[in-house]
This record gives structure tokens, sequence and C-alpha cells, in this order.
């Protein structure tokens, strides 16, 4: 994984908040209904809009949030922020079930 400073990963933190949560259109790209963004088409935009982004920079952002807020798609081609969409493009179906006898928060 390549080396960030701290202010990068956060700031491309916030910028992927912003985007994939709340302003996609502010860089041109559409989200699905489950909030997948294709990661490509995430790259070139983010860049056109003049925000530094490449896919090495993404995993590690996704790989040392401590909150998990990004998740990739399992083939690997696609990211969304895991919850707190206020766009209306979005509108995750979560899968229902049964939690375990005994749950701690």
């Amino acid at each position: 994984m390549a080396k960030y400073n701290e202010k990068e990963l956060a700031d491309t933190s916030k910028f992927l908040s912003f985007v994939l949560r709340h302003k996609p259109e502010a860089i041109g790209i559409v989200l699905d209904r489950e909030g997948w963004a294709d990661i490509d088409k995430l790259i070139l935009c983010a860049q056109k809009a003049g925000k530094r982004l490449t896919r090495a920079l993404l995993d590690t952002v996704v790989a040392t949030s401590d909150k998990k807020r990004f998740s990739y798609s399992s083939d690997g081609r696609c990211i969304r922020a895991v919850q707190g969409h206020s766009t209306s493009q979005v509108a995750i179906s979560f899968a229902e079930k049964t939690p375990p006898q005994f749950l701690y928060h």
C-alpha cells in the first residue's frame, strides 16, 4: 500500500463522503439506487474537478477508515458510502436479518 500523510487521507475521506453521500453531481457522477459509483468514472471526474485521486489512494482510505465509511463491490469495480446518504439518488435496501440472542452495544 502506498504511503499517504494523515491530512491527505482525511481530506480524501471528506471528499468521498461529500460526493458519495451528499452531492455526486458536484463532480458529474451518478450513483445507482444502492449508492454505487463506478471507480474509474469517480477518479476521472474527481481529477477533472481538480482533486488528486488514484486507485491506490482510494484503497488506502477504504482500508484504513476507522469507521469503515466506504466499501467496494464484490467485483472491485464500484465504491459506495456505507451509510448517511442525503441524496435522493440512493435508497439502499439492506437485507433483513434476525438478531443474535445476545446483542451488545
